[in-house]
């Protein structure tokens, strides 16, 4: 029977032929000749070179690994002549175990002693070392020995996990006890752990009919991560409830809270957002890492010229900034990267936020609570109040608060905001539509940042490519490549556009153990940037379309989003594929 996690993480734990070719030669296992004849007949029959060399009984498995312990300069350990004890084993977590292959088999106060067939892995034995406090001393040890050893995992959950199911028949099972209780915690501590490694944004513990779905929120996109039993999800909801001081007794109701994961080398928070569903509790978690450093806006990757755009309207002392995209796109790094550049000693920052989601030395920040009626809008009021040189608005959702905004950036104050709309130009129009006087808009708002974010290109596994006629007759259908060119060569991405966009090199990743074969790792910013000027004021009095204040900026030279990603692609950080992705309307 199935009792603890089902993982949909794909599990490599064999060497590269390359790195294979290298031990078995230089071990003198078989000769290069004798190598290549097999990796060739394994390469016909479409087999994994490893596998096929054990299959044919070619080299033993343990005798391969024995000789690549030497190569290594590390030990050898058989596992399965090891007794581990229960609490060294749970030292890692088995999402970990299982996603790394590592073992831990034994432990003292000063060591822990880690089996692993990955011995290249070095950033999870840094991990385990800041974890535990304790020097990891590296083993290699067979893919069979750990496959066998981590059924350890499932046979010690068994018994806890028939516990708790006991434990939910009685009545009105104690929550608070359940929440407690090892396993359910374990889980818990797992969850938020993994995510941490995954570096994923957010977690989602999704309640189904008969099971409980996790997934992580990871370069954008969800992911499928494991399934956990059903009769876990009252102590696992219980749990976290406890853990970000919620109700462990509210059933019916929304509720958020927040709580933190803190060491000397991390500081996590989680914002937590519980609502019931048919099948129970869904709860989202979304990570916000403390700790990290604010990029500069060249990290966040700006062209030159949308650059100082951005760079000249900072330094105004009074008018709007704007950063508008949909959610997830990035909007609140963005305006914390320009509030970082604004802060300094001599102004006074208050900011007005749903929820704060970082931490600013020297800045006042407020968070709003609808509960007792405190809005954006509100917020902004009393900041006048506050004798403020710069004020940052967590978003404009309605004309309440873009009045105030407007009434703030008039009489000498610098406003930063997020709205959402799909493009820059859109941004005008949409205040318009909220109310807001057109004459009061063109006067004060300075630049308006449109965004999305694209994943970039595993380093690891990146190759390059060229589009053939097929590829580029469905890329015509959706974008105007000639346009595309032209820009690419006037911004010196390309030396001339004439030559078309078959003569081009694009990139992907094509999916190694780094990226969990994906052929994406993190994410990179796609920008246009709208300066506003003379021109585009007269648009705006006229009350322009989106449509025709696009045509005044294409005449500008404005760089798009579509342009500003073609870029990106060109230059191997992300590829085209993302590029339509995050820009379809």
């Amino acid at each position: 029977m199935f009792w603890f996690f089902n993982f949909y993480v794909i599990i490599i734990n064999m060497f590269s032929t390359k790195k294979l070719k290298k031990i078995i030669i230089e071990t003198e296992i078989l000769t290069e000749e004798e190598f290549n004849k097999f990796a060739q007949e394994a390469q016909a029959e479409k087999k994994n070179l490893e596998n096929y060399l054990s299959e044919k009984k070619i080299i033993n498995s343990l005798v391969l690994y024995e000789n690549a312990a030497n190569f290594y300069k590390i030990k050898f350990i058989d596992l399965k002549k090891e007794t581990i004890r229960k609490d060294v084993l749970f030292t890692i977590s088995e999402p970990i175990a299982t996603t790394h292959q590592l073992i831990a088999f034994d432990a003292d106060n000063k060591e822990i002693k880690l089996a692993t067939c990955r011995p290249d892995d070095i950033e999870i034995f840094e991990f385990i070392k800041k974890k535990t406090g304790l020097n990891p001393i590296i083993y290699l040890t067979t893919p069979d020995n750990i496959r066998e050893t981590l059924k350890q995992y499932h046979k010690s959950l068994k018994t806890e996990f028939n516990y708790l199911k006991e434990d939910e028949k009685g009545d009105n099972a104690d929550l608070n006890k359940l929440a407690a209780d090892l396993p359910v915690v374990r889980i818990v501590d797992t969850l938020l752990e993994y995510s941490i490694i995954e570096g994923a944004s957010d977690i989602h513990i999704e309640p189904e009919e008969k099971n409980l779905l996790i997934r992580y929120r990871i370069d954008g996109l969800l992911k499928n991560v494991m399934i956990l039993p059903k009769n876990v999800q009252s102590g696992i909801t219980a749990r976290i409830k406890i853990l970000a001081n919620l109700k462990v007794d509210e059933h019916r109701m929304p509720q958020d809270g927040r709580f933190k994961i803190s060491n000397k080398d991390q500081r996590v928070a989680f914002r937590v957002s519980i609502l019931p569903t048919y099948d129970g509790e869904k709860i989202v978690l979304r990570l916000l890492n403390e700790g990290a450093q604010i990029l500069s806006l060249e990290q966040l990757g700006f062209q030159p010229e949308p650059l100082e755009k951005i760079k000249r309207n900072i330094d105004k002392p009074n008018g709007i900034i704007l950063v508008t995209g949909p959610t997830g796109s990035g909007k609140t790094t963005t305006l914390y990267t320009i509030l970082n550049i604004l802060n300094k000693p001599e102004v006074n920052i208050s900011t007005i936020e749903d929820p704060i989601e970082y931490r600013m030395p020297h800045v006042n920040q407020s968070q709003v609570n609808s509960k007792i009626g405190y809005t954006f809008a509100q917020g902004l009021r009393a900041f006048l109040r506050q004798d403020p040189d710069i004020i940052m608005v967590g978003e404009i959702r309605d004309k309440e608060t873009a009045e105030i905004a407007i009434h703030a950036a008039m009489t000498g104050h610098a406003v930063l905001s997020t709205i959402h709309t799909n493009s820059a130009a859109k941004t005008m129009p949409r205040l318009c539509e909220m109310g807001v006087a057109s004459f009061l808009i063109a006067n004060t708002v300075n630049v308006i940042l449109a965004q999305r974010l694209v994943r970039k290109i595993c380093t690891s596994c990146i190759q390059s490519y060229n589009l053939d006629e097929k590829a580029i007759k469905e890329l015509r259908k959706l974008v105007d490549i000639d346009n595309i060119l032209d820009t690419m060569e006037r911004e010196k991405t390309i030396f001339s556009a004439k030559k078309g966009i078959k003569s081009l090199l694009f990139y992907r990743g094509k999916g190694c153990k780094q990226c969990n074969n994906t052929g994406y790792k993190g994410r990179i910013g796609i920008y246009e940037v709208l300066e506003n000027n003379k021109e585009i004021s007269n648009l705006i009095i006229q009350n322009a379309s989106a449509e025709e204040i696009n045509k005044q900026l294409k005449k500008e030279g404005m760089l798009t989003m579509v342009e500003d990603g073609f870029i990106k692609a060109k230059n191997g950080l992300t590829t085209i594929e993302e590029i339509l992705r995050v820009t379809k309307e």
